[in-house]
């Protein structure tokens, strides 16, 4: 009988894509150890080795999981190397992830509990491949955390403070009603997603995203609000300002890529 009335569930969010058989092997180590697990797929389709984009996407989606919740972050461009494999716990949840960064927005935003470093051999696999620890060291200590296991039995604790962090895109103000951010990643519809909080747009004043060829876009509140194949810029689901084209790709109008600056200005 699990020791848990209601085991946490195990959250997976990786760059390996669906096409081969990474993340299917990864749910499968988990279930063999906690059987009962319940397993939700926050992403897998995460920019190859764009560990920015998966900090910046972890963070946006951590209200929107289950209390509790045991996530599984690998994008793990150092996987093999010295880098460290690490478990937090922060934000009512505990994470399982490379020390690269990955957790930035986590660590920078949340009061930070247990941290330790995942070394225990009791609770990773025995037999260890050079490039797949979210197979053979993150899965498996997650189930053994859903099943009951203290997260300081993972292994030696760690100073939060050592954890490495990127440094995250950001917004500037330049002026009275002027900001500057940047583009931090384009979804799979091809809006542009940016480091500006919505919030700097309040909704009683007129605003404007300038892009980096001068193209004004007025902020709009959604796609209906301009002609098929026209772009705009709106508040986005992430809670920052974005660029998109109605039913069409704003990366492939524009083709910004990660880092390249947009102005947000008040009309």
């Amino acid at each position: 009988m699990h020791p848990l009335q209601h085991p946490p569930a195990v959250v997976l969010m990786t760059d390996f894509g669906t096409g081969d058989t990474y993340v299917g092997q990864m749910k499968g180590v988990i279930l063999t150890i906690a059987p009962e697990t319940r397993i939700i797929d926050l992403t897998h389709a995460v920019t190859p080795q764009d560990i920015t984009e998966g900090a910046f996407l972890l963070e946006r989606a951590l209200p929107y999981l289950p209390p509790a919740s045991i996530v599984v972050a690998v994008i793990d461009p150092g996987v093999g190397t010295s880098r460290r494999a690490i478990a937090v716990e922060a934000g009512g949840r505990r994470f399982l992830a490379p020390d690269n960064g990955l957790l930035t927005t986590i660590l920078n935003m949340h009061g930070c509990g247990a941290c330790v470093e995942v070394t225990n051999r009791q609770y990773i696999a025995p037999e260890r491949s050079r490039t797949f620890h979210g197979r053979d060291v993150f899965s498996p200590a997650a189930a053994h955390l859903a099943s009951g296991i203290a997260l300081e039995a993972l292994g030696p604790a760690l100073d939060p403070a050592g954890c490495m962090k990127l440094a995250m895109p950001g917004c500037t103000a330049l002026g009275k009603g002027v900001w500057e951010g940047g583009v931090i990643f384009a979804d799979r519809f091809g809006n542009l997603v940016t480091s500006i909080d919505s919030s700097l747009a309040a909704e009683e004043d007129r605003w404007r995203l300038v892009l980096p060829d001068g193209t004004a876009l007025p902020v709009q509140e959604t796609y209906g609000n301009v002609p098929e194949g026209e772009p705009l810029a709106y508040r986005g689901s992430f809670g920052t300002l974005e660029v998109g084209v109605r039913n069409a790709s704003a990366i492939e109008r524009f083709g910004l890529s990660r880092g390249e600056r947009i102005r947000l200005e008040r009309i």
